[in-house]
């Protein structure tokens, strides 16, 4: 099952060269999930090939307008596009607020529903759950209210091995049995122990977004050893203080919550437009935590193996 994510947009508060405000596309077994919308990511969309249209669930984490400003042109174009299906909109109470306004300025009536989930900041919430994953929030610690998003497979069933079906002529109605545990039962009496017919499933994968955020350590035992973090790092620590000040992270901070996660992967995101060369932050975060990327526009990441 293909588990990806596609950076759009990894600078802050303002577009730089090169560079556009937060937006990040995962792909979830050929399900598209949009995390922030942040100016032009519906150009970026375009420019990486991938269909806005087969979108269906937009997280915001919050409401400053580097994550949400692209938001109500996306919308707009699906409708011009001619999409009928729902579209499921996560974000906090007073984002519905914005887009209904902005609609009814425009005389626009949308084509297709928009179905619209509030986010709670105060307490993690599982916002999502379907046969595949769940989505549950994480609590940042910013200027506004503020949540990251926990992107989690379900367990998986075991794989049966396919010779032992051909060995024991095990009928196919008892195929789903086994693969959650059932042991075999032959016709002459004999019991085959479900360990002896079956493969453990490939471990469940995760991908934890975690957005503006003044360092949070009581966020670690949520984000424990996920496949991939990406973790805000706007400053280097030379700009401690106005990271300080600003309710943002350092990079070597970002690392530090990395390493004691124990993740397998850390990105890096969300730059400070004062940095037109991004090794300085790259090289802080790896000195603390070396598994470390930059979120560059275009960077693609399989989440686990």
């Amino acid at each position: 099952m293909k588990f990806q994510l596609t950076i759009l947009g990894s600078s802050s508060a303002t577009p730089v060269r090169n560079r556009f405000p937060s937006s990040q596309l995962l792909n979830i077994n050929e399900k598209l999930f949009l995390i922030d919308c942040g100016e032009a990511a519906q150009i970026q969309l375009l420019r990486y090939g991938l269909k806005a249209s087969r979108i269906d669930h937009i997280f915001i984490s919050h409401l400053h307008g580097d994550h949400y400003f692209g938001l109500p042109g996306l919308l707009s174009t699906l409708h011009l596009n001619g999409r009928t299906k729902p579209l499921m909109l996560y974000g906090p109470p007073q984002l519905i607020e914005i887009i209904n306004l902005t609609l009814t300025c425009s005389q626009t009536q949308l084509r297709y529903p928009l179905e619209f989930i509030p986010v709670d900041a105060g307490a993690p919430t599982r916002l999502l759950e379907n046969s595949e994953i769940t989505v549950e929030t994480i609590i940042m610690n910013h200027r506004i209210p503020c949540t990251g998003f926990l992107f989690r497979e379900k367990p998986r069933l075991p794989n049966i091995i396919r010779e032992k079906i051909q060995e024991y002529a095990i009928p196919s109605e008892l195929i789903s049995s086994i693969k959650q545990g059932m042991d075999l039962r032959l016709p002459d009496g004999r019991v085959i122990p479900n360990q002896e017919l079956t493969l453990a499933p490939r471990p469940s994968r995760a991908y934890a977004y975690c957005a503006d955020t003044l360092v949070k350590p009581d966020i670690i035992p949520q984000i424990k050893e996920v496949d991939l973090l990406y973790h805000e790092a706007t400053f280097t620590s030379e700009m401690l203080e106005r990271a300080n000040e600003t309710f943002h992270s350092t990079a070597a901070q970002a690392a530090e919550i990395a390493r004691k996660a124990q993740v397998k992967k850390l990105i890096i995101g969300h730059f400070s437009a004062r940095y037109r060369e991004l090794s300085p932050l790259l090289e802080e975060a790896r000195a603390v935590f070396p598994p470390t990327e930059l979120a560059r526009e275009g960077s693609v990441f399989d989440v686990g193996e």
